[in-house]
């Protein structure tokens, strides 16, 4: 598969600090599941800002869908978000909206129709399991529930590309594993995940999936080939 995303001696500095992240090089294989792991403070939400362009690098190249997009000029730049969907461990729903609304907002900031909405954000309720709490406010729902809407909200625009950052973090063991069933049938229809996390044991789950660990801001695999062990005959 070819190369989706390409950094190239990426290096990050906040102000006058030391670089937040130094001499990040790695390649992401379009259709492939990456777990971004490191201790408090390696950098990794800094490198997902970088991935989901909300962020320009201090120094480096990165590529997105083979464009240089350090260069790219910042009119083009909500063209290529679109492609990519972003969860975050937070959530980030906008409280006085509905679930049903919620999912919504990418569709209609992109200029669809109200009655081409109503479709896909009801297949993507289903598809999260909450086809019956469409009309809840966030409030209202659980931190299970609240994600799910956020992973909804994330991909019902059809992204190449999906970041996210801790997204079983506030979850219960049962709903995380939930959450990346979810992740894994994103996977299998082609589009890239890319999971920030410290879960190891959830990690393990994914069989083909690819790790990267970053230490003090490098990253100790630059070429993503490290894989965790094979799970057990018993379990496969």
């Amino acid at each position: 598969m070819s190369a989706i995303v390409q950094f190239e001696n990426v290096g990050l500095r906040y102000g006058l600090d030391s670089e937040t992240l130094s001499d990040v090089s790695f390649s992401l294989a379009g259709g492939g599941f990456y777990f971004l792991t490191g201790a408090s403070g390696a950098g990794k939400t800094s490198l997902l800002k970088l991935l989901y362009l909300a962020q320009r690098p201090s120094r480096g190249v990165i590529r997105l869908f083979g464009e240089d997009v350090v260069t790219l000029p910042r009119k083009r730049l909500p063209g290529f978000r679109r492609r990519i969907g972003v969860v975050f461990q937070d959530f980030r729903l906008v409280p006085h909206l509905s679930a049903y609304d919620n999912i919504a907002l990418p569709l209609r900031v992109a200029g669809m129709e109200e009655s081409e909405i109503d479709a896909p954000v009801a297949e993507m309720l289903d598809w999260v399991g909450l086809g019956d709490r469409g009309q809840a406010r966030p409030a209202t729902l659980s931190g299970g529930e609240q994600q799910r809407v956020a992973i909804a909200r994330a991909v019902i625009g059809r992204p190449e590309i999906l970041v996210a950052d801790e997204p079983t973090g506030n979850v219960d063991a049962d709903m995380a594993r939930r959450l990346l069933t979810l992740f894994e049938a994103l996977n299998r229809l082609g589009t890239t995940i890319v999971v920030a996390t410290h879960d190891l044991p959830l990690i393990a789950q994914v069989r083909d999936a690819q790790m990267m660990k970053l230490d003090k801001g490098r990253l100790a695999d630059p070429t993503g080939t490290l894989r965790y062990p094979p799970r057990s005959q018993d379990r496969a």
